[in-house]
């Protein structure tokens, strides 16, 4: 676009600026002053010519750093520039910088391999948002004398070397196993804790109804034998003895023998 406008500028002593860009011109090759965009006359019969011209819009650099941490981790910190040259000090961005990319990107390498090394590899994660804010700071005081200002810096990524990234997975997956053996083994202890409670509660419950079942016979038994008169018994010839056997499992059968003893003992005494 810069040749075409410049051939168009020599036979029409005229050239076009687009927009978001200005054109430096000069005049005997000494500077001449900043083009906006537009339309401009350029007379080549008097010396003046254009020079070249600058974009205005915000570009962005991507620069890969390899450095160490403080554990002696080598890691690969990818930091994203966004940056955009200054209208007012275009002449300083023009004349004063050859290859802006690559001083920034010296920049870039300067402050992370000074700031990285001083940190472990964790703190190196939680602390990338103060990684960049100390690239930026540098990169603005050093590129706003050239005539570029720092828009913003952003800390991308934080690559370890590949056996280190392994190893660290390793050591995580088997934290996680260990977790989750753990969690685990809690689950089964609160199962068998509760599966022996519900074991212990149903012979509670079991036994309670059995002395209750033995209370309801002798409260049985007691009542049936106030029922006969001291006269009946008494009055009985022969008495017939009724032998109450003792253990649990007899106890069921105490009132139907000493309902028998007591119809025999009727018996004879009708007799």
């Amino acid at each position: 676009m810069y040749w075409t406008v410049e051939r168009m500028g020599n036979l029409f002593c005229c050239v076009q600026v687009d927009q978001s860009t200005v054109a430096i011109k000069e005049r005997f090759g000494k500077f001449d002053g900043v083009l906006e965009p537009g339309c401009h006359c350029l007379p080549w019969v008097v010396g003046s010519r254009l020079s070249g011209q600058l974009s205005l819009r915000l570009q962005q650099l991507d620069v890969r750093c390899e450095t160490k941490t403080k554990d002696n981790v080598f890691v690969n910190v990818v930091a994203s520039i966004q940056y955009c040259a200054l209208a007012d000090k275009a002449r300083d961005a023009f004349y004063k910088l050859s290859n802006t990319r690559t001083q920034i990107q010296s920049y870039v390498f300067d402050v992370i391999r000074a700031t990285v090394p001083k940190l472990n590899l964790d703190d190196a994660f939680e602390q990338k948002n103060e990684i960049a804010k100390a690239v930026e700071d540098e990169l603005e005081k050093a590129m706003s004398a050239y005539g570029y200002e720092i828009v913003q810096t952003l800390i991308v990524d934080i690559e370890p070397d590949k056996h280190v990234k392994r190893a660290m997975n390793e050591i995580n997956a088997a934290a996680r196993l260990r977790v989750a053996a753990n969690e685990k083994a809690e689950a089964e202890k609160i199962l068998q804790i509760k599966r022996a409670e519900g074991e212990a509660e149903a012979k509670y419950l079991a036994g309670l109804g059995i002395a209750r079942q033995r209370q309801a016979i002798v409260d049985g038994l007691r009542d049936s034998v106030l029922d006969f008169s001291e006269n009946e018994i008494g009055a009985a010839s022969k008495s017939s003895a009724v032998f109450i056997p003792h253990g649990p499992g007899a106890v069921r059968d105490v009132a139907s023998q000493i309902r028998d003893g007591l119809l025999q003992a009727s018996t004879h005494t009708s007799n």
